[in-house]
């Protein structure tokens, strides 16, 4: 082992020696990293149908701050919500048919769409046992990535590119989806948490997020609140444009020809990364320290002054960051955020996470002030996340499936981007790097020295 450290320190410093580009190079060469442009504006990459992300108005050039909208198919999803909550039903699949189709299903459409999602939650023959139960991974994101490119093997006409082909393959995997994160959740808590696992077969007539409830918890009994709560959840996250990171991989893995499993692989793995999809559990840490830390929840000064210190790094993690805050599109507002807080409040008092979410609402409110007295008067504003993690943490759900929970939200709209990519664009997606290396002489063995 001594060995071994060794010599990956001596590659990793060969590596450092020979390899070093400068940040500063792409301004001055105009790259644009990230693919935002100087002005925190993404690169214009493609075209879609599916979803909007409103944040600010073009004015006169001017990138002008405004309250954030979030438009699915042409629809603010604050219209979306207030249905749901309105009529009292879960919505979720309403929305992934919206997201594929680009309409609102009628009675008879929505009832036979999740007829079909219930019939096709059931994962193939000895799947569980072959693919999940003997191969368990500690982070189940990794794990529903993997269970998605098995299926691949279970599908008899797995490459074929025709819309109803795709479309087959879209329905199967967002209604397994959940069923393989569950599963992949049972056996990582019995293989690394060494706890009893347990598989509960999915109850016919149940949505979405009542399957994940009754078939994660080990009494398979949840409340209609929570429920809804879970279907809210689900329906902020379903789509946020073809430029986010893992819809974008999505559609660069659609544009070679690839096939879907390889494709919505490609969406989790990106959705892993903490930059991404798993900020929420960043917050929910950043929260328990400032618990610690604050000493009275409702003095503003108080907590405005730790989150001081933390953008200046003396505090929580000392990244600089407070997780939460501050989004790459939205200025004034993030929509599902203030939809979370509304619809989360009266079900955190009633579970005594009273305390905590009045520590979120302080930082919503506060951090702002402080990015700007600290930072200029950038316009930043709470994200989803800062009430996603609280609202997964009331509901009993460990943390191991905050993250996937997200991919499971989020497939429906990565296959109507899949879709659109492979049926409209049909153009490899081939950006450019530009090359920065030193012309060489070869030198042959004898002579290296």
């Amino acid at each position: 082992m001594a060995n071994e450290l060794h010599s990956l320190e001596y590659l990793c410093d060969e590596y450092l020696k020979n390899n070093y580009i400068d940040p500063e190079t792409s301004e001055r060469l105009g790259v644009r990293r990230g693919l935002r442009n100087p002005d925190g504006t993404g690169v214009l990459a493609g075209l879609t149908n599916v979803c909007d992300v409103v944040g600010y108005d073009m004015i006169n050039g001017v990138r002008t701050p405004r309250d954030g909208q979030l438009i699915y198919r042409g629809i603010d999803v604050e219209d979306i919500v207030h249905a749901a909550y309105t009529e009292d039903r879960f919505i979720f699949e309403e929305v992934t048919w919206l997201l594929l189709f680009g309409s609102l299903p009628t009675a008879s459409q929505l009832e036979d769409f999740k007829a079909i999602i219930e019939e096709r939650r059931g994962l193939p023959e000895n799947f569980v046992e072959d693919i999940i139960i003997r191969s368990p991974s500690p982070n189940i994101m990794n794990k529903m990535a993997r269970g998605v490119l098995a299926l691949y093997s279970y599908d008899e006409q797995p490459d074929l590119l025709t819309l109803e082909n795709i479309m087959r393959q879209s329905v199967t995997l967002i209604a397994a989806l959940p069923t393989i994160m569950v599963n992949a959740y049972q056996v990582k808590r019995r293989v690394y948490d060494k706890k009893s696992m347990y598989f509960h077969m999915p109850k016919p007539g149940q949505s979405t997020a009542e399957h994940i409830l009754r078939t994660y918890r080990a009494d398979r009994k949840f409340t209609h609140e929570e429920a809804k709560l879970l279907d809210l959840c689900m329906v902020l996250h379903a789509d946020h444009g073809g430029g986010n990171n893992s819809t974008f991989a999505c559609r660069v893995l659609s544009s070679t020809g690839t096939d879907t499993y390889s494709a919505i692989a490609a969406g989790i793995g990106s959705l892993k990364g903490p930059k991404h999809g798993g900020a929420n559990i960043k917050v929910m840490e950043m929260l328990d320290d400032i618990k610690t830390n604050v000493r009275d929840y409702n003095d503003d000064t108080e907590i405005k002054e730790y989150l001081r210190r933390m953008i200046r790094k003396q505090a929580g993690d000392r990244s600089g960051l407070i997780y939460g805050i501050g989004h790459a599109v939205y200025t004034l507002s993030d929509p599902r955020a203030v939809i979370l807080r509304t619809n989360a409040k009266s079900l955190a008092y009633e579970k005594g996470f009273g305390d905590e979410f009045k520590l979120l609402y302080a930082v919503e409110r506060l951090a702002p002030i402080v990015f700007a007295e600290e930072k200029g008067s950038k316009n930043v504003c709470a994200n989803v996340d800062l009430y996603s993690g609280l609202i997964y943490r009331m509901l009993g759900l460990s943390t191991d499936l905050y993250t996937p929970l997200f991919a499971i939200s989020r497939i429906g709209g990565w296959c109507a981007h899949r879709i659109e990519e492979v049926v409209f664009a049909n153009r490899i997606i081939r950006p450019a790097y530009k090359y920065l290396g030193v012309r060489q002489r070869y030198v042959s063995l004898e002579e290296r020295g």
